[in-house]
């Protein structure tokens, strides 16, 4: 019954809120209606990448992986660009708090909570350290070029990149996510496979049922519907966002971390379900690939909407985020360089997230 009703609210959550988009557009929206609306925007950004994860496992490997990315990724350029438009000069730097809450997140929460549930259940989580630090070393690389360098370039009036050096940066990420993603499903797949308790490979991989043709064909129109009700919901609930941030008395960066924890729930709810079942190696690809394509995928998209957007992109972080970037990759290397982590690195790890947060709203 739950799973009937589970793929019911697949289905019709996409129409409801493409519905929903064309009742509201246009329209200044009362509290009640803005509520809604945004319950219906959550709803549709699962049910997109719900629906991005059947084709991808529908077409395989390489595929797959990077139909759910570039998925989840018109999802956070959509929601970034439409609060860009209309923030002006005050959402100059939402990119760069949007990717930088994704890198927390992923570092520290998902990582986090994921070592909690498997060492929960089995007192040590194992994993494949030569796949995962591939992986990690990646992330850190994409995260110094786009958020640590912009802070001390010179070309450029404050912590940004010159138009020369964005360019370099959007090539350079989306050259280097290719080549992780090429590593990843071809070269080198076993690095990224589920290990054992004793660190060898494990032998069998359970596998969900491929999905039929049709079933994926009814995915696809779904998807398109969902992100298209993403990206105009999105623009709808913009004036509502920033007004409620600003009259909250909060800083700007919690808008940033809002879309960040929105696009990033569905890969948050998987990677736990995966630790649950003593499938780390899945839990920590879930979320340095999340990383990953947040920044690879994420900071090239930005570049090229930049040519129209007016005022100044913003990447470089401050010295308050630089130091807790720097400490969660000296931290995730140490979880990860052993292949197996215990109670204290998922501590350690929460520990970040907690802070990352509390100082997201109170710098």
């Amino acid at each position: 019954m739950l799973r009937y009703l589970a793929r019911w609210w697949m289905v019709a959550v996409p129409l409801l809120a493409l519905l929903a988009l064309a009742l509201s557009w246009g329209s200044e929206l009362p509290f009640v209606l803005a509520v809604i609306l945004a319950v219906l925007l959550a709803g549709a950004v699962l049910a997109a990448v719900h629906h991005a994860e059947v084709i991808a496992h529908r077409v395989g490997e390489p595929f797959g992986s990077l139909v759910l990315a570039v998925a989840v990724t018109v999802i956070e350029v959509a929601l970034i660009v439409s609060l860009m438009i209309s923030g002006g000069e005050h959402s100059a730097s939402l990119a760069r708090d949007t990717v930088f809450a994704a890198v927390m997140i992923t570092c520290n929460g998902i990582v986090g909570l994921s070592l909690l549930s498997g060492t929960l259940r089995r007192r040590v989580a194992v994993f494949n350290a030569e796949g995962t630090g591939g992986a990690l070393a990646t992330v850190a690389t994409l995260s110094t070029l786009s958020l640590a360098l912009p802070t001390f370039t010179t070309s450029a009036k404050g912590p940004a990149f010159s138009p020369a050096q964005l360019g370099f940066a959007a090539v350079v990420s989306l050259l280097l996510y290719g080549l992780f993603v090429l590593t990843q499903t071809v070269r080198h797949r076993d690095y990224f496979l589920p290990v054992t308790t004793e660190g060898t490979a494990a032998t069998t991989e359970e596998h969900a049922p491929r999905p039929s043709a049709r079933a994926t064909m009814i995915s696809l129109g779904l998807l398109l519907v969902a992100l298209v009700a993403v990206v105009g919901l999105a623009k709808v609930e913009s004036p509502v966002i920033e007004l409620a941030v600003s009259s909250a008395g909060l800083p700007q960066a919690v808008v940033g971390v809002v879309i960040a924890l929105l696009v990033l729930l569905p890969e948050t709810i998987a990677a736990v379900r995966a630790a649950r079942r003593d499938q780390i190696q899945i839990s920590l690809n879930l979320a340095l690939g999340s990383a990953m394509a947040s920044i690879g995928l994420t900071i090239p998209a930005i570049a090229v909407a930049s040519i129209w957007l007016k005022g100044p992109l913003l990447l470089g972080l401050g010295a308050t985020h630089l130091v807790l970037l720097g400490l969660t990759f000296i931290v995730t290397t140490l979880t990860v360089v052993p292949g197996r982590a215990t109670l204290l690195q998922s501590g350690v790890h929460l520990v970040l997230f907690a802070a990352f947060l509390f100082l997201a709203i109170s710098p």
